[in-house]
């Protein structure tokens, strides 16, 4: 009987040994972004979902709601699709409008002068990958500095925490870029 339950003990040790040792090999990145399992384990806090969205804007506009923390893209029979994103913190908010003028997949990225005198600990240039803050995709607004992009960061989705950029998840960046082009109309507001 005692031989018994010490080989039913030394079982059960070792089926947890093992699911440690498994557990110890788990990529955290997988949750937070840019792993193995990238775009099942970036799951925005704000899903991605069809809605109704009556305006006059032509199918295919991007709507940036700062204050909502949404982009909308505009469907046809007055849909939309509403992602959620990370916007401007406090000081770094803008409106207007302007056009994606360059579409990247993992962008590289040179933070702007301004950025690194306020934050001199950065790289001068990061390649792109899943380490770069611009995530999977960057769609370039105007001539302005600034892009709709993906973030190995998707806790901050819903926040504002960007210098002025709008941050999405991993899956939703890759969903939208696939679904506009260069040249598309993106209306700002605040």
């Amino acid at each position: 009987m005692k031989r018994c339950l010490a080989l039913g003990i030394a079982a059960v040790a070792s089926v947890a040994s093992a699911g440690m040792a498994r557990a110890e090999m788990f990529d955290t990145r997988d949750i937070f972004g840019g792993g193995p399992n990238f775009y099942q384990g970036a799951v925005s806090p704000i899903p991605r979902e069809t809605v109704m969205f009556q305006s006059q804007y032509a199918p295919g506009t991007i709507i940036v709601n700062t204050s909502e923390r949404r982009l909308y893209l505009v469907l046809s029979g007055g849909q939309a699709l509403r992602y959620g994103i990370g916007v401007g913190r406090d000081g770094f908010r803008w409106s207007g409008v302007h056009r994606i003028t360059a579409k990247k997949e993992w962008p590289s990225w040179t933070p702007p002068s301004q950025m690194l005198r306020r934050r001199p600990d950065l790289p001068r240039h990061m390649a792109g990958g899943i380490e770069n803050p611009l995530g999977a995709r960057a769609m370039y607004l105007g001539s302005t500095l600034y892009r709709i992009h993906g973030s190995n960061e998707p806790e901050t989705i819903g926040q504002a925490v960007s210098s002025g950029c709008f941050r999405m998840t991993n899956d939703d960046v890759a969903d939208l870029y696939d679904r506009v082009s260069v040249g598309t109309t993106v209306i700002i507001k605040n």
